[in-house]
């Protein structure tokens, strides 16, 4: 997975990548940040060559965690809120599915109430409603099995279905 924090908007973008090498992850930051944009990472090699593209200044984690305005801490602490909810509330998450949870933790970070935006229960739900008209996730999508089983025409009917 990576993450993008835009610590001005308090606004992140986080997505399930295929893996951590160089091009995935600069593709991933070249496609969501704008050149010239100071960008703050980790000492991972893979954002070695962001400097060409990037204001970007780095912090080493084995010798500090904060270097004055550089640090990853908003993201560590998006990580730490999606760990807690997949190990505590839904605990056996299949990685079909992790996608989905990032995006539901995404929506929860970007949608919290601040000091700026408070927003309630009940505005977050209406907000989430008015994205979801007119959508449909079927239960083969959802479960990603070829045949809808749950909406056959023998479905609720008595009769079965042999093979």
């Amino acid at each position: 997975m990576q993450g993008i924090l835009d610590r001005d908007a308090r606004q992140i973008r986080a997505k399930v990548i295929p893996n951590v090498k160089r091009e995935t992850l600069q593709n991933e930051i070249l496609a969501n940040v704008k050149y010239g944009s100071a960008v703050y990472t980790d000492d991972a090699v893979g954002y070695n060559e962001l400097r060409e593209r990037f204001v970007h200044d780095v912090v080493n984690h084995s010798e500090a965690y904060v270097k004055g305005r550089v640090h990853t801490n908003g993201l560590e602490n998006f990580w730490s809120l999606l760990k807690r909810t997949l190990r505590g509330t839904y605990v056996a998450v299949e990685p079909f599915h992790l996608e989905r949870y990032v995006d539901e933790q995404v929506f929860r970070f970007n949608n919290r109430a601040t000091k700026d935006n408070p927003l309630n229960d009940s505005d977050r739900f209406a907000f989430a409603m008015s994205q979801v008209a007119g959508k449909r996730l079927t239960y083969a999508e959802l479960t990603g099995k070829d045949t809808d089983s749950l909406h056959t025409s023998t479905t609720g009917t008595g009769q079965t279905t042999q093979a």
